[in-house]
Parts: structure tokens; sequence; C-alpha cells
């Protein structure tokens, strides 16, 4: 027969269990993000999943049944059907969503490198100035921060909702260049082999434009756990590890030349003045990689 102390302790451990549950068992969660499409590499969603595995939340991992537009992307997060997403910052974005004010590319992205159709380099040969560039009739994506920072300074943009339409448009002739990061070039290249396109081979247009994960405003947690995650990668080296290992980045250190282009810079009246540029650690390191990068934040 239980004794009383047995019946108290029993009653206060039911009470523990209750409140808080079993004490070791982990939470669990999913996280969903947009389907990779053809002209994404793996990088992001790898470093989410490095910046997850320090949480003590069992993180797990899936994607949308098709890949989504931007602006349905932006959407499915406002409404948390999507958990997290990424690109360029902006006011607007760290308005409507969480960000996570840790650039992902370090500040490679800030560097565009065109894609322009094969046979066009002798015109791209004359451009010395930004308003020799300003010449030539830009691409972007409809609802990308890219597109106001080139109009903003002056450029021509023609826009199209759907990312694969670009390359096409390109190819059409409807403009004569789609600037992208100097990571992004080589992949995407690749994923359109049956287009006369090439990537040109002398300019690089810089402006600061950091890529952050975008959070759900329905799970702030969520958003800690990722900032948390990536400040610890960066303190123990995990961050360094995984950024130069990576075949995206590497790719692009060794194709982009890019302390042999010819860099012309414009501003970004967009960027939010809570962009820590002041954290050396959070960009490029140049002293560390002299091969890479002169022109970084």
């Amino acid at each position: 027969m239980p004794t009383p102390f047995c019946k108290a302790f029993a009653l206060i451990l039911t009470l523990i269990l209750t409140l808080f549950g079993p004490i070791t068992q982990a939470e669990q969660k999913t996280v969903i993000t947009n389907m990779k499409s053809n002209v994404q590499t793996d990088y992001m969603n790898g470093l989410l999943k490095l910046a997850l595995s320090y949480s003590p939340t069992n993180y797990t991992y899936a994607s949308t049944p098709e890949v989504y537009s931007r602006p349905r992307v932006m959407e499915s997060v406002q409404s948390g059907s999507i958990s997290v997403m990424w690109g360029g910052t902006s006011e607007e974005m760290e308005r409507d969503f969480i960000p996570v004010r840790i650039d992902a590319y370090r500040g490679l992205m800030n560097h565009r490198l065109f894609f322009i159709r094969e046979g066009d380099q002798a015109r791209f040969d004359q451009v010395r100035t930004l308003e020799d560039l300003k010449k030539i009739k830009m691409g972007q994506g409809r609802s990308w921060q890219d597109a106001s920072i080139l109009e903003n300074a002056g450029f021509d943009v023609i826009k199209a909702t759907k990312k694969p339409s670009l390359y096409h448009m390109l190819d059409g002739g409807r403009f004569d260049a789609f600037p992208r990061g100097a990571n992004e070039v080589w992949t995407e290249l690749s994923a359109f082999p049956e287009l006369a396109l090439t990537v040109e081979k002398r300019l690089v247009l810089i402006y600061p434009l950091p890529t952050y994960f975008f959070v759900s405003p329905k799970d702030p947690q969520l958003a800690k756990d990722i900032e948390n995650g990536l400040e610890s990668a960066i303190k123990d080296g995990a961050f360094d590890e995984y950024f130069y290992g990576s075949p995206e980045v590497q790719e692009a250190l060794a194709k982009a030349d890019l302390p042999n282009r010819r860099a012309i810079r414009i501003d970004n009246p967009y960027l939010p003045k809570a962009t820590p540029l002041e954290r050396k650690e959070l960009w490029l390191d140049l002293t560390r990689k002299p091969s890479s990068l002169e022109d970084s934040q």
C-alpha cells in the first residue's frame, strides 16, 4: 500500500509533467521554406540548418510543393504558411518580417556581374563610367529591391514577376544586361544551356544589399534561434568554414576575377539604418582572402 510520502511525491511529479511536459523530451518543430528552383544552390538551406543546429529545439525541414514566385513567398511568410525566406533587405522588408541582420554571403552578393547575350561583349568593353552603363537597359525581378536601387540610380529597368522569364527575355532582346550576385551567375548560367547567354568579363556593379533570413512575424522564437545560431557559428568558426567551403562561394571567388574588373558603384538609399556595417566580422575579410575581393563593406 503506498505511503503518504509516495502519494505526495507522485502528485508533485504529475503536476510537474502536466505543467512542463516530459523533462527529457526536446521540443520538435518543422521549418517550411520555398522549394529550391533549378537556378539555386543549397547554400541558404544549408546555412539555415547550420544556424538551427545550435538550438535545443529539434528542427525538421520541409518545402512548398512547388516553386513559389517571390510575391507568393512573401504572402506565405506573412501568413505563417512558410516559416522563413531570404533575400536583400530594405526598410519595408524589415517592417513586414522579422530580419536576422547577419549577411548570409558576407557582402559577396553586393558585387553584381552581368548576364549578357553572346556576342555583346564588345559593347560592354566600351563602358568606362556610370553614365556609360546607364545607356544599357537592365532586367530585374518586379518585387526585388535591386530594381528600385537601379531605378533610383537612373537605369532603365525592365521587370518580370517570375525569375526564369528574365533569362529568356534577355535572350530575346527585351533588355541587354541582367545583374546577378557574383556568387549566383555560374550556377544560373549552367541552368540555361539552351540560351545564347554568357557572363560579361570586365565590369562589376557594386551596391550594398545584405542577404538576410526573414522570418514570419508569427514565429519570433524561430528568428531568435536563427540569429543565436549564426552568432554562435561566427564565434566558433563554423560560419567561416561553411562559407569558404561552399562550392558556390569557391567558384565565385575563383571565376569572377573581381579585383581585375572595372568597379562601378551606386548608392542604396533603401538600406536600413539598423544594418550592422560596423561589425567587421560579418563581412569579407580581405586580409585573409586577398585573392577574393578588393571591394567589400
